[in-house]
């Protein structure tokens, strides 16, 4: 019995340990900044399906059935990642200065972007459907507000989880590109 104390920590530490790939949705670069008629924008969590929010990846198959690809997850809390790569496009593609929520500065964001996503899916036909519905509000009246939906759909370049979080990011950005084209002067 001497070793039971050795062998529950190694059982536990078994238990801990997992080797699941792991992909962050990591959008590209704005090609060109769009000035924009506010200076501060924040972005609020985004809302997103239970499926998208899930850590684990899922794809649609053949028949439209949502399935988890074996052995993957998300590198981060996918509301939390879409929100932050969200922020960071915006950011990128506009001349405002872009956070996420919680605001960070003392003085109030002069718009506030909310970001209501009913679709982020991999498609079985190679396409990544991402649409829904953002609200811009400016709580000052620096902007008229509004509600727009978006329907994007990318490319799935390849196969497997890589190439969808790939195409999320591209699909992030490319939302981030429309919001900034509402916001400009």
């Amino acid at each position: 019995m001497r070793y039971a104390p050795v062998i529950l920590l190694l059982a536990l530490t078994a238990c801990g340990a997992s080797n699941e790939a792991r992909f962050l949705i990591d959008p590209p670069a704005a090609s060109a900044e769009i000035p924009v008629r506010v200076s501060t924008i924040e972005v609020r969590e985004a809302s997103l399906p239970a499926y998208a929010a899930a850590v684990e990846i899922a794809q649609a198959d053949e028949t439209g059935a949502l399935r988890n690809i074996e052995d993957t997850l998300w590198a981060d809390d996918p509301v939390r990642g879409v929100t932050m790569a969200f922020a960071r496009s915006l950011d990128d593609a506009t001349s405002a200065t872009v956070a996420a929520e919680p605001w960070p500065l003392a003085e109030p964001a002069q718009a506030r972007i909310e970001l209501r996503v009913e679709r982020m899916l991999a498609k079985a036909d190679g396409m990544f459907e991402f649409t829904g519905q953002y609200a811009i509000a400016a709580p000052d009246g620096a902007l008229r507000e509004r509600v727009r939906r978006f329907a994007i759909q990318t490319q799935i370049d390849g196969t497997g989880p890589a190439a969808i979080a790939a195409a999320s990011g591209r699909a992030i950005a490319e939302l981030a590109q429309t919001v900034a084209a509402e916001l400009r002067r």
